[in-house]
């Protein structure tokens, strides 16, 4: 009878160490998974911002291969605020919380 009881113990033992490693597996990954989606939606803002300037220089602010640069700017801002509730501002190179962007910020550069 003892080997029959030591037996359970030893599975509920088992089975309480398997959820506590589930566990810290489960709510570990968390932060690193918000930390990706912060680092990719900085990118796509900061390439978008980037194709932006450089459509501007190339063709004039005015010019529809900048205003499709806006659009695609404006885009990754509303992708960023969808899955973040922030925006990346990268020419201030810091997050915001509101939803405070003007299209034609860089119109008066």
């Amino acid at each position: 009878m003892k080997v029959q009881t030591g037996g359970k113990k030893f599975f509920g033992k088992a089975m309480l160490a398997g959820a506590a490693l589930v566990g810290l597996l489960a709510f570990g990954a968390v932060p690193r998974a918000s930390a990706d989606n912060d680092d990719a939606c900085q990118r796509r803002v900061a390439r978008a911002d980037h194709k932006l300037h450089e459509a501007a220089e190339r063709h004039g602010w005015n010019s529809k291969q900048a205003d499709h640069a806006r659009h695609e700017l404006r885009e990754a801002r509303e992708r960023c605020w969808n899955e973040r509730h922030r925006w990346w501002d990268e020419d201030g190179h810091r997050w915001h919380s509101d939803r405070d962007w003007d299209d034609h910020d860089h119109d008066r550069h």
